[in-house]
């Protein structure tokens, strides 16, 4: 099992950006709002939502990567010819 650190404002956001982006996808589904008026609320909560995640999730892909690589080791190695591949 993986451990991953986050601290409790990134949960906060991680909850927030997830929230928009649900209710998002709720009002377009939803039919109690004019089509017009649902359609711009939802599909702006749905891309806030969306585009907020992204940053969030190369913060923590980037963390977990530098958690994963000690002081004085080797980083991982590719098989696509990227660095530590072999020619053969």
């Amino acid at each position: 099992m993986r451990e991953h650190r986050i601290t409790f404002p990134e949960i906060a956001l991680i909850a927030a950006t997830r929230g928009m982006l649900g209710v998002g996808i709720g009002l377009l589904t939803a039919e109690r709002l004019r089509t017009h008026t649902r359609h711009t609320v939802g599909w702006t909560l749905f891309a806030i939502g969306a585009l907020s995640t992204i940053p969030l999730v190369v913060r923590q892909v980037m963390r977990q990567r530098e958690l994963s690589v000690q002081p004085g080791s080797r980083p991982p190695h590719t098989t696509a010819g990227g660095y530590g591949a072999t020619a053969g």
